[in-house]
């Protein structure tokens, strides 16, 4: 049997690896190796005018009384085309928060998995996880880095919230393609079908609701933004397509099982066969 020392397993690493440095995965990356990040330079993509790439919306987020539901609609365009019918939107980015992504599918999704990558690389460093803000605000530099691609048309604007320990609440972060962070309070969507669902969520979404209404209500947000955005998917009955829908709470990050989704979309389906319109909203 050949052991093998300490010194020896040191010296088959690259020294970038073993110097000291900040607890940031990205910033790692960017110093030692920065054409694995997102939009990284010399990443051999080209000019983005030349580029036709798969868009992805339209992602919904709300608070209910203990915690937060994040759902995203199935359907990624390419200009007039439907280029996937089945892409998911909604990701854990730890245990306790949960993004969504809008935008260009291909840049967003590896922008996830940077983040997440983010996230578990900090805490293993730190010995700690991140509180929310700062994993908001960590994003929110990871879009900035994404600058250059997006003044190009290749913009990631992608939807967090999650739950925070020390308010013991849901919180909702938005952010615009240079980065901006803005907290939303209560309810809030993005993507090309963004406004037809904050407009349903207005009218239906109430302060504490139990988590099963603030489901249904963000199903019914995207039905209403499909209903009026090309680029946003309604539910797919005959394909057995329905949106992802992730709860966040005191218990962590829950993805409900696609049984459960399509129930409520069914519900909803039948509901709307008699008022196409959807629900009223309560006066009271």
């Amino acid at each position: 049997m050949i052991s093998v020392s300490v010194s020896d397993r040191s010296a088959s690493l690259p020294a970038a690896f073993l110097a000291a440095g900040s607890s940031s995965f990205s910033d790692f990356l960017a110093d030692h190796a920065p054409t694995l990040l997102p939009g990284g330079a010399g990443s051999g993509r080209g000019s983005a005018a030349d580029i036709e790439a798969p868009h992805g919306t339209t992602i919904v987020a709300l608070t209910f009384a203990t915690g937060v539901v994040m759902a995203g609609d199935r359907r990624a365009t390419m200009g007039n085309i439907i280029a996937q019918r089945d892409i998911e939107k909604v990701y854990p980015a730890d245990e306790y928060s949960a993004v969504g992504i809008a935008g260009t599918a291909g840049l967003a999704i590896e922008l996830v998995r940077l983040l997440q990558v983010e996230l578990e690389h900090y805490e293993k460093i730190e010995g700690t996880t991140l509180s929310l803000t700062g994993k908001a605000n960590r994003l929110a530099t990871m879009i900035r880095g994404n600058l250059a691609m997006a003044m190009q048309g290749l913009a990631v604007v992608p939807l967090f919230a999650g739950y925070d320990h020390e308010t013991a609440d849901g919180r909702i972060f938005s952010y615009d393609v240079t980065g901006g962070r803005y907290e939303e309070h209560s309810f809030h969507a993005v993507g090309s079908g963004g406004y037809f669902a904050r407009g349903s969520l207005k009218k239906l979404y109430r302060e504490q609701m139990p988590e099963a209404d603030a489901v249904l209500a963000a199903a019914q947000a995207l039905y209403d933004a499909a209903d009026d955005d090309s680029a946003t998917g309604g539910p797919d009955l005959m394909r057995k397509i329905f949106p992802v829908v992730s709860v966040v709470s005191a218990d962590g990050y829950r993805r409900l099982p696609d049984a459960e989704v399509a129930e409520v979309v069914q519900r909803l389906v039948a509901a709307r066969n008699q008022r196409p319109d959807g629900p009223a909203a309560s006066l009271t």
